[in-house]
């Protein structure tokens, strides 16, 4: 099992359905294999022909699991909706992959979430104590139970009698005998699109998917929105109030492919911005911009062209290393982050280094880098990072350490310079931020994103949270 104690914020979760095509399940399949970067823990697929349920969920990549004719031929059906799993909540065994699914007196009913609910405790602790059975430790359980025990008579007034129990971050893709439903958050922060294939609506977490299946994008799912697919067309619910959407400021800064459209710009171009902005306001004299892969290139590439300091991919990263490697003993442990990079010399040599990444959590790994190009021969390493310190943990679905392990909650840009080992540190400011992003600035009355992990103001309460983790 890999380490969760690394230098970045871990993968969310991708949810995908189609609606009403004969290849449901195969499209799912690349659909879920293109949001594998949002989590690699496992993946899963629930189909329905018309008359049953059918699904398959299996610990690892989506490649490796769903490829072939014997696994497909068990998902048949035209409707199909799947989920690419990162623990958030619930620990990572079988039982917690999803799509979850449970027959329900009014019928089958799966449901895949990305997302992470606030109040998991208190809702849980309240079914328990009148009578709900889990199998599972996942948050997204309790959307089944409540649903399962709402009064209302029809599908979707029961699930938005659910909803308005629970709270947090998510984007929901469900399925029913009937109906295919997509519903975000009240403040949107999980994203999720609406596309078509040749006649058949697609969700999915980002375009990407629509575009390895030949969908158009069609319109993203508003805040607190809830899209009904049926074959009579597709209806649009408003079950909530409205307010101000904030969308993750960090599906922008690094979850999202690249070649995805956000705000009808690829994330490549925002990342770009970024790592302008930073050159902007950070006039450092180097010899070379280098990434660090791949996290770091996008950015990279904007601050070099900005500061007009040559760009070299002066760091090699591995892509033969996977999240499920093993470290057996101490003779590879010790080798440490050098199994996924490795120093060009030749663009590292005698030469002043500036690294670019977009974030820096624990320190641990930026401290390695480091380290390995002064060892290659540079003369100064200096380290930018193209987003603001992240000062506080995120409750809304992503994996994030606490407070006493994010190097910038307890440590000085001093300390933190010392402790990673470079000649100088420099991030880039919360308005910079919010100016690659289209922004003229942050607007402290209603923020435009939901950026907690760089202010602490969080949107959606955590005060639940906190306390169990105190």
């Amino acid at each position: 099992m890999y380490c969760r104690m690394s230098d970045k914020f871990k993968e969310e979760c991708g949810v995908f359905g189609i609606f009403g095509t004969k290849e449901a399940s195969v499209l799912t399949t690349l659909g879920l294999h293109s949001l594998q970067h949002r989590g690699q823990e496992g993946a899963g697929i629930v189909s329905f022909d018309g008359k049953a349920f059918h699904s398959v969920r299996k610990q690892g990549l989506v490649g490796d699991n769903f490829n072939n004719k014997d696994i497909l031929s068990k998902l048949p059906g035209k409707t199909a909706i799947g989920h690419v799993r990162y623990s958030t909540t619930g620990e990572s065994k079988p039982e917690n992959l999803q799509p979850f699914f449970a027959n329900l007196a009014i019928g089958g009913f799966a449901c895949a979430h990305n997302g992470n609910l606030t109040n998991t405790y208190s809702i849980k602790k309240q079914l328990v104590e009148t009578g709900s059975i889990f199998q599972t430790s996942s948050d997204t359980e309790i959307i089944l139970q409540l649903v399962a025990r709402s009064k209302k008579k029809k599908i979707i007034n029961k699930l938005i009698d659910a909803l308005h129990q629970i709270k947090g971050a998510y984007s929901l893709v469900i399925l029913t005998n009937k109906k295919l439903i997509g519903v975000r958050d009240p403040f949107g922060i999980r994203p999720l699109v609406l596309g078509d294939k040749n006649g058949s609506p697609v969700l999915a977490s980002e375009t990407c998917a629509l575009d390895m299946i030949g969908a158009k994008y069609v319109r993203d799912i508003e805040n607190g929105e809830m899209i009904v697919i049926t074959e009579s067309g597709i209806e649009s619910i408003k079950p909530f109030k409205k307010i101000p959407e904030r969308p993750c400021i960090f599906e922008r800064i690094y979850f999202a492919s690249p070649d995805s459209i956000v705000g009808n710009k690829t994330v490549y171009t925002y990342r770009k911005a970024l790592g302008e902005q930073l050159a902007f306001e950070n006039n450092i004299i180097a010899d070379v911009v280098v990434p660090i892969p791949d996290s770091g290139v996008s950015a990279a590439i904007g601050f070099s062209q900005k500061s007009k300091i040559p760009f070299e991919l002066g760091i090699i990263r591995s892509h033969y290393v996977g999240r499920t490697f093993i470290e057996p003993s101490q003779t590879i442990r010790q080798f440490g982050v050098k199994l996924k990079h490795s120093v060009n010399r030749s663009c590292i040599e005698n030469k002043k280094v500036i690294l670019i990444d977009d974030s820096i959590v624990r320190g641990t790994t930026a401290s390695k880098i480091v380290k390995m190009v002064y060892e290659a021969g540079a003369k100064e390493v200096h380290l930018g990072i193209s987003c603001p310190p992240i000062l506080h943990p995120d409750f809304y679905g992503i994996d994030t350490p606490n407070y006493n392990q994010l190097i910038a909650s307890k440590s000085s840009l001093k300390e933190m310079t010392k402790l990673v080992g470079a000649k100088s540190l420099f991030f880039l400011s919360l308005n910079g931020t919010y100016k690659a992003m289209g922004c003229e600035k942050r607007n402290s009355k209603t923020p435009q994103f939901t950026d907690h992990c760089f202010t602490g103001e969080y949107p959606i309460d955590v005060t639940e949270i906190l306390k169990l983790n105190r």
